[in-house]
């Protein structure tokens, strides 16, 4: 290694830092890392900012700078609290339009502002205004995963955390629950006395596994527990031992404890939670989000040095999308 990157006592610079990433991090890269990491707690204080990070981003971002971490719905709670004048997303675009809605007065920031989501992309305000004309009188729970303008059109969001409490909220024989279709067939199995309407919706990630993923972990790692999150098909989710949102999976492993786990996620999701939970033995398969990946420490401390890729939600968008995001804060899982 270069002397260069030492410190002047030749040790690795914020060593508390890289203990908690060194299974990620090879030593070799962390200077040049931690050069990053300590600009942008510096940048933080100057301009009273906090990192919102989400599960899946990598150890680096969410064991280093941010201040907050947790699922999207997790994210939105802590985003309408925060009395921080920056507000920095360590996710995807409809997170940062979330903080936004719930914070309008505030700069919200997102590193990548090309950090996307197949769900979001996959419905349109004007596919929910023809699903109301064709389903008149049915409510709407929409999913977060989705733009300020579909979060508008609905009556509610939801999150997979919450999203068998929000449909049992509304008290309603038929719902229609956009985009996701693989957690809505999911919510209509846990539901059966209510008719759930969907949308082909998919997320890119979570799609891509399958029943036999499940099978040939088990067969490769007997006795493991195999967590899936809801937005898989329902044939993955019936393989599983257990299903639910980020958050839950997190809760399952810190309570139960196993062994061995698969987790049928994004990888990060493992990776993360493994520097937490050291004696569990986190073993594949997992997929990749292209658009979490986006995300780095060096375009967050390039965002916050320029304050830029602000987020913006039209003015005519914020006070009805905000009613559904906080009628989804309204109800408890």
């Amino acid at each position: 290694m270069d002397a260069s990157l030492l410190d002047r006592a030749g040790a690795l610079p914020l060593p508390d830092l890289y203990e908690k990433v060194r299974h990620h991090v090879p030593a070799i890269e962390w200077p040049a890392l931690a050069d990053d990491v300590a600009a942008i707690q510096a940048l933080k204080r100057a301009r009273n900012a906090v990192v919102l990070a989400h599960n899946y981003q990598a150890p680096e971002i969410f064991h280093t700078v941010a201040d907050i971490v947790g699922d999207s719905l997790a994210l939105a709670r802590e985003a309408a609290r925060t009395d921080a004048d920056v507000i920095v997303l360590a996710g995807v675009h409809f997170m940062a339009e979330t903080a936004k809605i719930l914070n309008p007065g505030k700069t919200v920031l997102i590193p990548d502002p090309e950090a996307g989501c197949s769900l979001a992309e996959s419905i349109t305000a004007a596919d929910v205004r023809s699903l109301r004309r064709r389903h008149p009188g049915v409510p709407v729970v929409t999913y977060v995963n989705t733009s300020a303008a579909v979060k508008a059109e609905s009556d509610l969001c939801c999150t997979s955390g919450n999203a068998r409490a929000v449909v049992e909220s509304l008290g309603a024989p038929r719902v229609l629950m956009i985009p996701d279709e693989y957690l809505a067939q999911n919510v209509q199995a846990e539901l059966p006395g209510i008719e759930i309407l969907t949308w082909a919706g998919h997320c890119e990630v979570h799609e891509r596994f399958t029943a036999a993923d499940i099978r040939e972990a088990r067969e490769a790692y007997p006795g493991v527990t195999v967590l899936a999150h809801p937005e898989c098909p329902p044939a993955v989710v019936a393989e599983a031992d257990f299903s639910g949102s980020t958050a839950a999976m997190q809760d399952y492993v810190e309570t139960h404890r196993p062994a061995q786990v698969v987790m049928i996620t994004e990888c990060a999701m493992a990776d993360n939670l493994a520097v937490r939970n050291p004696d569990v033995a986190f073993v594949k398969p997992c997929n990749l989000c292209p658009h979490m990946k986006r995300i780095s420490l060096r375009k967050i401390r390039r965002s916050l040095e320029g304050l830029t890729h602000e987020v913006t939600v039209p003015d005519a968008l914020i006070a009805p999308a905000r009613r559904a995001v906080e009628r989804m804060l309204a109800v408890r899982p």
